[in-house]
C-alpha cells in the first residue's frame, strides 16, 4: 500500500512521483484529463465531478481498488488505478490468481512532447506496481481499437493473451509477470552513440548460460538420444541388472574406452524411459562429464553420420542444446502457471520441440539476437516486413476467387492499404500495378535485400517498410499470430534458415494450389456427417503468394531452396470460432515437461475433474476418430503432430480438434479417383502396404507413445490402460462404420506389428533435405518391425465400458 509519494529521478527526464489520489485537491484536474478525447477508451467523458467523487470512493472503501496521481518535477501528468480482478468482470474470462493486479494508466496530452516521456512513466508505474504494492502479475483488458496502448503495454512486458467481451468493449486480455517487466526493461536498454556500444549488448548472448545449467540441458539432450537412438535401433543397450522393471543398460562408444551407463524401462514400442539422473560416462575407466556434442561425435559411426554432414549435424545439436538452456531460464514454463495459461502464451512456452528428433531446434541462419527477436520461445512480439511486387512477376492465388486487393484490405484495413499505396505513388507507380508481400525481417534483411537487388533497382520490388499489427511466432518460427487483432488470419512467410532437415522456404508453385487444396479438403470435412459430429475442422489457407526471381528461376534446380525465398500465405485464425468459456491449446502442450521434471497433461487432468480414463476418451474421441475416419473414408492423411493440431479446450478437457497446415503436409493416397488439376498435387502414390503407417507412425509412434509414458509415470495410468483406450477408441469407430469392414482388415490396425519408420536416420542420412518432396514415400527408413499394443485387445470384452457407444 502507497501511503507517501514515491519518488524515482529518471536521467535526463527529471524526477517521478506517485502519491494517492487526493480527492478534494486533484478532482478537477482529473475530470479535465478524462473528459478529453485522448481519454475516450475510459469510457468516462461524461462523468461530473461528483461521479468521479463516488466512482472513486466506493473504489476505495470497498476495498476493489485505488487510484493514484503522477507527477513530474512537480507537475501532475498521468494517473493510475489499480483494481482486483477477482472483484471485476474480469473474472469470468480468467482464473484469478492471487497476487493479480489490474492496472488503466492515462498520461495527460503534452504541450511540448519529449521522447520517451511515455515509456519512462510506463516503465516506472510497472516497477512501483511490483516492487510497492506487491503484484506478482499485473492483468490489463486495453480496447482493442486503442492502438496507442498497445506497443506501451508490450515495451514494458505485457504479453497478450485472447480477446474478451466485457460489457462496455471489445478487450484484449494481456498479462506481465515481475519477470517479464524485468526482461523487457533489459531488452530496451538505451545504446551509447559516443561509444559505438551496439543495441544488442554482446553479454545478452550468453547470459543464460551457466556451468550448473549447462551441464543439466546437455544431461536432458543425452536422455533423449540414448532413448531415441535406441528406439530406432542405432544403438543397442546392454542389461546389466534388473530392479523392479528398471534395468541396468550400457552402450559403448565407437572407440570401446567410452561407455555410458544408465536406468531404463522399457514400455510399449520400444519406447526407453531412462533415468536422467543415472546416466553417468566412463573414459579408460574414469568418470568423464556428460556432453551431447560429444556424445554425437564419439557415436559418428554407430549413428552412421557421414564426415560431410556431421559439422552440419553438431551446429545443430549445439543451437538445440542453446535454445533448451535459455527455455530452463524461462519463468513461466512450469505447470502451475500454464494449467490456466493463454493460447500465446502456452504457444511460446513449450519447451521441447518434435518428441523424436534429438537435434530440433537448429535453426541455422539465427544469430544470438535473432534468437532473442525471433525464435517461438523468446514470445517478443514483432512486426513484418512489407514489399510491393510487380504482378508480372507475382503468382497470387486466392480461396474461392479471392482478389488480392480484397484480401489486403481486409488483413491491414484501409489505412495502412492507403500509406502502401501513396508510397508506390511518391515513386511515380501504380499501385494497381503491385502486390503486397508480408515478409519475416530475417528473411528481408539476410537474403532479399541483396539476393533481389535487381528487382529492386528497378523498382520490380519495392520495400515499404514495417507495418503496423504486431505478431507473435509459433512453434513453427515462420508463422506469426496476429496479437492486435487475434481475429485476423495467421501470416506464413518463407525462411531460409536450416531446421531439423528443411530449408524453411515457400515455394511459390505451391502458393498458387494451396488455396484450392485447402478449399477441396474444407469442403470434404465440412460436408462428411461424421466429421461434423467429432467437431474436426481445418483452419483453411485462404491465400498465397510467390514472388519469381527470374535469375534464380533459371538457374537453380526445381526444388532448390534459392527458389522458395519470397512467398506468404493466409491462413485462418481459429479465435472467432471459440466460445466465451472456450480455450485454445497447442497439443504440443499434451507432451510438455516443465525445467522440474512435471508434466502438464496430469495436471490438465486433474483441472478437468475426470478421472484419466474419462479424460483419455475425450481426447481420443476429439483426435484420433476424425482421423481414423479421413484415413478410412477418404485415403485422406494429415501431419498431425502437436505443433499442427489445436486443441479447443472446457475447463482443462479436449472438447474437440482443429487441423492446420493443410497445403504442404495433407495428402490423398488414392491415385485412382480423378482430381482437378489445381489440387491434384495432394495425391500420392504410396504402396498399399505403408499406407497404414500414417495412422501407426504418426500417432501411434510420435504422439501417443510419449503420452503413454507420462502418464505411467506421473498420471497414474498404466500404459496398458492408456492403449486399451486407444484400442477401444478404435473398436467403437469400427462399429459405427461396418461399411468399411473391408479397409479395416485390409489396414489392420490391431496386427501383430507393423515396419519401424525411424526419423532420426533420415535426418542424420541428409540433414539439408532428409526428403524428397517429389516422392516422400520413398526415402522413408525402416529398421524392424514394433509390437503394435493395439493386438492384445483385437477382440475386447462384450461387457467393457468401452463397448458403449457416445
Amino acid at each position: 500500500m502507497i501511503t507517501e509519494p514515491l519518488k524515482t529521478p529518471v536521467p535526463g527526464l527529471g524526477t517521478f512521483t506517485l502519491r494517492p489520489l487526493d480527492l478534494a485537491v486533484d478532482l478537477p484536474q482529473v475530470q479535465r484529463w478524462l473528459s478529453s478525447d485522448h481519454a475516450r477508451f475510459w469510457g468516462m467523458q461524461t462523468m461530473t465531478r461528483d461521479d468521479l467523487a463516488g466512482f472513486y470512493f466506493q473504489l476505495r472503501t470497498t476495498g476493489h481498488g485505488d487510484v493514484f496521481i503522477g507527477s513530474h518535477d512537480g507537475v501532475p501528468v498521468f494517473l493510475v488505478e489499480t483494481y482486483d480482478p477477482a472483484r471485476s468482470p474480469l473474472a469470468d474470462h480468467y482464473p484469478v490468481r492471487d497476487g493479480d493486479l489490474g492496472m488503466h494508466i492515462l498520461v495527460a496530452p503534452a504541450e511540448t512532447p519529449i521522447p520517451g516521456f511515455t515509456r519512462a512513466i510506463f516503465t516506472n508505474v510497472m516497477a512501483w506496481l511490483f516492487r510497492d504494492l506487491g503484484a506478482r502479475r499485473v492483468v490489463v483488458e486495453p480496447d482493442c481499437d486503442n492502438d496507442r496502448i498497445h506497443p506501451l503495454n508490450r515495451h514494458v512486458g505485457f504479453a497478450y493473451d485472447t480477446v474478451i467481451e466485457l460489457p462496455d468493449k471489445t478487450a484484449h486480455l494481456a498479462f506481465c509477470t515481475e519477470a517479464q517487466f524485468d526482461e523487457a526493461r533489459a531488452s530496451h536498454e538505451e545504446s551509447y552513440p559516443m561509444t559505438h556500444e551496439p543495441e544488442f549488448p554482446p553479454q545478452r548472448a550468453s547470459e543464460h548460460l551457466s556451468p550448473e545449467l549447462w551441464q543439466r540441458v546437455n544431461t536432458l539432450l543425452v536422455r533423449k538420444a540414448l532413448s531415441e537412438f535406441s528406439h530406432e535401433l542405432l544403438l543397442t543397450p546392454q542389461s546389466l541388472s534388473s530392479d523392479a522393471g528398471w534395468n541396468r543398460y550400457r552402450v559403448v562408444a565407437d572407440d570401446p574406452a567410452i561407455e555410458y551407463q544408465f536406468q531404463a524401462r522399457k514400455l510399449a514400442l520400444d519406447h526407453w524411459q531412462i533415468d536422467a539422473a543415472s546416466i553417468g560416462k566412463q573414459v579408460n575407466g574414469e568418470t568423464a562429464p556428460v556432453d551431447a556434442v560429444s556424445f554425437i561425435i564419439e557415436f559418428q559411426h554407430s549413428l552412421k553420420i557421414t564426415d560431410a554432414m556431421l559439422p552440419t549435424y553438431l551446429e545443430e545439436v549445439s543451437s538445440t542444446l542453446y535454445g533448451s538452456a535459455y527455455k530452463h531460464t524461462r519463468a513461466d514454463q512450469a505447470v502451475a502457471d500454464l494449467v490456466d495459461a493463454g493460447f500465446q502464451q502456452m504457444e511460446a512456452a513449450m519447451s521441447e520441440g518434435h518428441p523424436c528428433f534429438v537435434a530440433n531446434n537448429g535453426r541455422i541462419g539465427f544469430g544470438a539476437d535473432d534468437y532473442r527477436r525471433y525464435a517461438p520461445e523468446a514470445g517478443k512480439p514483432m512486426r513484418l516486413v512489407w514489399l510491393a511486387g510487380h504482378r508480372a512477376h507475382t503468382r497470387f492465388a486466392g480461396s474461392n476467387g479471392l482478389d488480392h486487393r480484397e484480401l489486403v484490405e481486409s488483413q491491414l484495413g484501409f489505412r495502412q492499404l492507403e500509406a502502401f499505396d501513396r508510397q508506390l505513388r511518391e515513386l511515380a507507380l501504380d499501385p494497381d500495378d503491385y502486390c503486397y508481400i508480408p515478409v519475416h525481417p530475417w528473411q528481408w534483411t539476410n537474403k532479399l535485400a541483396h539476393l533481389f537487388a535487381p528487382d529492386l533497382a528497378n523498382r520490380e520490388l519495392v520495400c515499404l517498410g514495417y507495418g503496423d499489427d504486431h505478431y507473435q511466432a509459433q512453434q513453427s518460427i515462420r508463422t506469426f499470430f496476429n496479437l492486435d487483432r487475434p481475429r485476423q488470419h495467421y501470416i506464413k512467410t518463407a525462411l531460409s534458415i536450416l531446421n531439423m532437415g528443411f530449408m524453411r522456404g515457400l515455394s511459390p508453385d505451391y502458393m498458387t494450389t494451396t488455396p484450392a487444396i485447402n478449399d477441396f479438403l474444407h469442403n470434404l470435412v465440412s460436408q462428411d456427417p461424421y466429421l461434423a459430429s467429432t467437431g474436426f475442422s481445418l483452419l483453411r489457407e485462404v491465400a498465397g503468394i510467390g514472388y519469381i526471381n527470374r535469375h534464380l528461376e533459371r538457374a537453380a534446380d526445381k526444388h532448390s531452396p534459392y527458389r522458395k525465398m519470397l512467398s506468404a500465405l493466409w491462413r485462418e485464425s481459429p479465435v472467432p470460432t471459440v466460445a466465451n468459456n472456450q480455450q485454445l491449446m497447442t497439443m504440443a502442450a499434451l507432451l510438455h515437461t516443465d525445467p522440474e521434471g512435471n508434466a502438464l497433461l496430469p495436471a490438465l487432468i486433474a483441472k478437468s475433474g475426470l478421472d484419466a480414463r474419462a479424460w483419455l476418451k475425450r481426447y481420443l474421441n476429439c483426435y484420433l476418430r476424425p482421423l481414423l475416419h479421413c484415413f478410412y473414408a477418404h485415403d485422406l492423411v494429415f501431419m498431425p503432430h502437436g505443433e499442427n493440431l489445436i486443441l479447443v479446450m472446457k475447463n482443462g478437457a479436449p472438447v474437440r480438434a482443429i487441423m492446420k497446415d493443410i497445403g504442404e503436409e495433407a495428402a490423398i493416397m488414392n491415385t485412382e479417383i480423378r482430381l482437378n488439376s489445381d489440387v491434384r498435387r495432394l495425391q500420392v502414390d504410396v504402396p498399399d502396404d505403408l499406407k497404414v503407417l500414417s495412422i501407426f507412425t504418426d500417432l501411434f509412434d510420435c504422439i501417443f507413445r510419449f503420452m503413454a509414458a507420462i502418464l505411467d509415470e506421473q498420471g497414474d495410468v498404466p500404459e496398458i490402460e492408456f492403449w486399451e483406450q486407444v484400442a477401444a477408441c478404435v473398436h467403437e469407430y469400427q462399429d459405427r462404420h461396418p461399411e468399411l469392414r473391408e479397409k479395416f482388415r485390409q489396414h489392420d490396425l490391431f496386427a501383430p506389428e507393423f515396419r519401424r519408420s525411424c526419423l532420426n536416420r533420415l535426418q542424420l542420412a541428409n540433414n539439408q533435405q532428409m526428403v524428397d518432396l517429389a516422392d516422400p514415400a520413398g526415402n522413408l527408413q525402416f529398421h524392424g518391425v514394433l509390437k503394435n499394443p493395439l493386438a492384445a485387445f483385437r477382440h475386447r470384452p462384450a461387457t467393457s465400458d468401452a463397448a458403449v457407444s457416445t
